[in-house]
């Protein structure tokens, strides 16, 4: 009993980890039907923000709360900067999308080798984020866990407080609802884009920060999280915030937990056919998008 609720926390603290690389694939996926596949370059984007920032600031708590807006401004930057460069011109061909953002991961991994080397490197974790914290005889949480898992909440809360009471947010669930519609009524629907984009981006440069506390980081830390994320979001209903939540952690629980009693292949060849089966049931997600389309 003992090794199955440590599992399942290290499956939370798996899933709170997907939950915020999905968050962001959710807004651009969801609402601009962009397969992003450099969004796991932003992810590498916040995780070398974070270890930037730690050579420059002395004392790693203080490094890392700065990482954190700063990492989201920067991975929203290259977001935005993006989606105005090439995707705004490949809205209705999702397969282009597809490939322009893989050559574009490509080359954003080949920059991160040329200015930081092709070696992973290693960030310093806060003291404060270094122990356990004990709950019952055998039962410890790690304190960076936990961080991550708060961190994953509270971004989740944010996001829903800024699509539910904020203007930019009800822009955006106008043209996710019904984009013509929204663009006749006086809505700019470029600039919501460019915004919603930026925002996805830099919740993905969030999870890069947490992400540092988890292991090494390199090139590729981002393509070790993005097919994932993108199942994350396919399983919890494309667009659909409470759907990738609840999908994230069932998928971390579900993990981490067969690769305790299997091994991590088994592990994720046993995951991948339990969606192939959910799909199979009910293709359209946990939870299916609502519009006013009278398509």
């Amino acid at each position: 009993m003992t090794v199955i609720l440590n599992q399942s926390f290290t499956g939370i603290s798996i899933g709170a980890v997907l939950l915020l690389i999905a968050l962001g694939l959710t807004l651009t996926f969801g609402q601009m039907g962009v397969i992003n596949m450099a969004h796991g370059e932003f992810i590498m984007a916040g995780a070398y923000t974070t270890y930037v920032l730690q050579k420059a600031i002395s004392g790693a708590g203080v490094s890392l709360l700065v990482a954190l807006p700063v990492a989201f401004l920067v991975a929203g930057a290259m977001g935005a900067l993006l989606e105005w460069l090439l995707i705004r011109r490949l809205y209705t061909r999702p397969l282009d999308t597809l490939l322009v953002t893989w050559g574009v991961s490509l080359m954003l991994q080949q920059l991160a080798r040329d200015i930081f080397g092709a070696p992973n490197v290693q960030t310093r974790a806060p003291d404060i984020l270094t122990g356990n914290i004990a709950v019952a005889e055998g039962i410890s949480l790690a304190n960076s866990r936990l961080f991550i898992l708060g961190l994953a909440l509270l971004s989740v809360l944010a996001l829903t407080l800024v699509l539910r009471f904020t203007p930019l947010g009800r822009r955006i669930r106008a043209v996710v609802q019904n984009r013509d519609l929204a663009e006749v009524s006086g809505i700019a629907t470029g600039r919501v884009d460019r915004m919603t984009f930026f925002i996805g981006s830099g919740l993905a440069g969030v999870a890069g920060v947490a992400i540092t506390l988890v292991g090494p980081i390199g090139p590729t830390t981002g393509t070790n999280y993005i097919v994932d994320a993108f199942l994350v979001v396919v399983v919890g209903g494309i667009g659909q915030l409470k759907g990738s939540v609840i999908t994230a952690f069932v998928l971390g629980v579900l993990q981490s937990v067969l690769e305790y009693s299997t091994t991590v292949s088994v592990a994720k060849v046993i995951v991948l056919v339990a969606i192939v089966a959910f799909l199979q049931w009910r293709p359209q997600g946990l939870y299916t998008l609502r519009t006013r389309s009278l398509a």
